[in-house]
């Protein structure tokens, strides 16, 4: 097979590496495509002789290098005939629709995987006039249609067009890796600033509205106004636009010996064993990659009860947090850490394990070997 990725940015390819490379191995073609300006492709793809095309493609709907792309793509599938053309990301996805009309009349089957639709349940009312009118559209030139959670699946079913649509348990995880990881728990937390009978928090994820980490700061705020805090400490992993923001907050709550911001780190099985709670207070979520990183350390989780995080959680009693309001965290915080962590760490680890890389890479194949016969 000859198959061509295409996401909005070279980065997103790092969530796709285990599946291509079983793809190489079996002796099909893979080229990418993407914009890698600000965001490459991982070097593994280079190894693997994986050819990389430049697009024009951006985060932005309204962005000019959106109407680029399509040419960009409508030119590069015309010029190399590709059983399969997989997009990934809502703009990457609108411009490969778009482009391949004409390339699937001549037998290129487009395959569209959806890490989470922008509308939603409980989504703003802009997001359901921007993006749900589109993907309704677009889904009539649309092979095949893959969610990766069951609200988004059910819509799809109900609402779009697609020939034909799929759940598949996202990414996949490496469950052997995170579950395995050996650490020394307290020379971890000398490095970290920790002392060995603190309480560690922590959240995986960009600083931004979107992952919610100041709601986590605000009720550490008020637990310490209560006398509640005790000995937490909160760990905060990630970069982004809200760092200066968060610091700020954490200055004004007075919580600088509980909320430790450690920016980026190639250490997140090692901080995970370490921590005592996991904590993901996002607002929107497809199916969370750092959270079933999570749920494979076997680390308690408590989560905000939204879309993805549902169809990992559901199952597990106090682990979700109905309402993402600053005292419902507080009060699920205080609970949660009175729980038994073995019991809870068990739960994580049986409830994870349908998430696994190779059943996802297994079902992914079987998806693809239905498209060729079609």
């Amino acid at each position: 097979m000859r198959i061509l990725y295409i996401t909005t940015i070279g980065g997103t390819m790092h969530f796709f590496k285990s599946f291509i490379e079983k793809l190489v191995e079996e002796g099909n073609t893979v080229d990418i495509a993407a914009n890698m300006i600000n965001s490459p492709v991982p070097d593994c793809y280079n190894e693997w002789n994986c050819k990389t095309f430049q697009i024009s493609c951006s985060r932005s709907p309204m962005s000019f290098g959106n109407i680029k792309a399509v040419n960009e793509i409508k030119k590069l599938v015309a010029q190399t005939h590709y059983d399969i053309v997989h997009c990934h990301t809502p703009i990457a996805a609108a411009c490969t629709r778009l482009a391949c009309i004409d390339a699937r009349k001549n037998g290129t089957r487009v395959i569209y995987t959806a890490h989470g639709f922008h509308f939603y349940d409980g989504a703003p009312v802009k997001n359901w006039v921007l993006f749900y009118p589109v993907e309704r559209f677009l889904s009539k030139w649309t092979d095949v249609l893959i969610t990766i959670n069951k609200e988004d699946y059910k819509r799809a079913i109900e609402d779009f067009k697609a020939e034909k649509t799929f759940y598949v348990p996202g990414v996949g995880v490496d469950i052997e890796y995170f579950s395995t990881c050996k650490v020394d728990k307290e020379k971890k937390r000398l490095e970290i600033g920790v002392k060995t009978d603190d309480l560690i928090l922590l959240s995986v994820g960009e600083l931004s509205v979107r992952k919610n980490q100041q709601v986590i700061i605000e009720a550490l705020g008020k637990m310490k106004q209560e006398g509640t805090i005790g000995s937490i400490v909160y760990l905060i992993v990630g970069k982004g636009v809200l760092q200066e923001f968060f610091q700020a907050l954490i200055e004004k709550h007075g919580l600088q010996d509980h909320v430790k911001m450690l920016g980026f780190r190639s250490d997140i099985a090692e901080l995970l064993h370490v921590a005592d709670l996991f904590v993901f207070p996002s607002l929107q979520e497809g199916l969370p990659v750092a959270l079933m990183e999570a749920m494979a350390s076997g680390t308690p989780c408590l989560a905000s009860r939204i879309r993805g995080n549902t169809d990992l959680l559901d199952n597990i009693p106090k682990s979700l947090v109905s309402f993402n309001t600053v005292n419902e965290w507080k009060k699920s915080i205080i609970e949660a850490i009175k729980l038994d962590s073995t019991y809870m760490s068990v739960c994580m680890l049986s409830e994870i394990n349908k998430f696994r890389i190779d059943n996802v890479n297994s079902i992914m194949r079987d998806i693809y070997n239905q498209v060729m016969l079609d």
